[in-house]
């Protein structure tokens, strides 16, 4: 394969996604122990919004092809075997624009459940805030599994394509702000036993005031803030302690639930949903759409 002598590539100087810029930059050359991969599809996540120092690439996710490897690996033989080996590829069945999001969102979303082999299920119930790519994941997850899934958003119109997803209740949390005491209604006074916190600042007291004794709170985001306003500081311990709550921060996770999360998409024929697709040329659009928040599902670039 012939390959170009330049990349384009979207930079940042930390001043607003609307002055993001594109640029060109020499074709890297890997080293030992590496490879050259082509990018072709890239979908987002809410952090890629906030980019850090200057001139860091933005874009960091998605599905492509080994280009140039430097790699010596014992578990693969040729550049398609260490393909597959350390991209594990989106699933066969759903395009790359699909797939693109099924590495991050997938293995976030199965962490959010159950250990290992224990993705959780029938008699479980389960609260997902919002209605972004890992939530969206978390919710067909949660009901292909057998959970009763209570689902938030500030959309009318997003929780009725949650209902079409299989969320069984539906909280506008707008129209209701004290949602917390709503979700306990629906329970029974009981609570949910695992909560997908995508909030942060302005929620988490409230995912503690509605997690069931022994339940679990994923920490996944913090859309509404990362800060606690002046009057709201009650200790973590206490709010823990209240309900004996296990606290949990996902970032991502290993391989081989990546590969458990394929292999249960397949089995219950799961089809991640995709919000909008934006051409590389369109990437600040993307960003800034992306952080508006009117998405459902994954914002994917694609960039070839």
């Amino acid at each position: 394969m012939s390959l170009p002598t330049t990349i384009k590539q979207w930079t940042t100087a930390q001043d607003g996604l609307e002055n993001l810029t594109q640029t060109t930059a020499p074709l890297p050359t890997p080293g030992p122990d590496e490879v050259l991969v082509k990018i072709r599809t890239v979908s987002l996540n809410y952090r890629d919004t906030e980019p850090g120092g200057k001139g860091e690439k933005v874009l960091i996710q998605g599905t492509g092809g080994v280009a140039v490897s430097g790699l010596q690996i014992a578990h693969a033989s040729g550049a398609e075997g260490i393909d597959h080996y350390l991209f594990l590829g989106c699933e066969a069945r759903v395009s790359e624009e699909v797939g693109s999001g099924q590495n991050y969102q997938l293995r976030m979303a199965i962490n959010g459940m159950r250990p290992l082999g224990q993705p959780g299920g029938k008699g479980e119930k389960v609260l997902i805030q919002g209605t972004g790519g890992v939530a969206v994941s978390g919710l067909q997850i949660a009901h292909a599994s057998g959970a009763e899934v209570i689902i938030t958003s500030s959309s009318d119109a997003k929780l009725e394509l949650a209902k079409k997803l299989g969320a069984d209740r539906t909280i506008n949390y707008k129209t209701i702000p004290n949602w917390d005491e709503e979700v306990l209604k629906m329970t029974d006074d009981e609570g949910v036993d695992i909560i997908f916190e995508n909030g942060g600042a302005q929620t988490v007291q409230k995912s503690f005031e509605c997690v069931a004794f022994g339940g679990l709170i994923n920490c996944i985001g913090y859309l509404s803030g990362k800060q606690d306003a002046a009057d709201d500081r009650t200790n973590i311990n206490v709010l823990a302690l209240k309900r004996n709550v296990t606290l949990k921060g996902l970032l991502n996770g290993p391989r081989e639930r990546l590969e458990e999360m394929l292999q249960f998409y397949d089995e219950k024929k799961i089809y991640p949903v995709v919000d909008k697709v934006f051409g590389f040329e369109e990437s600040k659009e993307a960003l800034i759409y992306l952080s508006k928040g009117g998405h459902f599902g994954k914002v994917v670039i694609k960039v070839d």
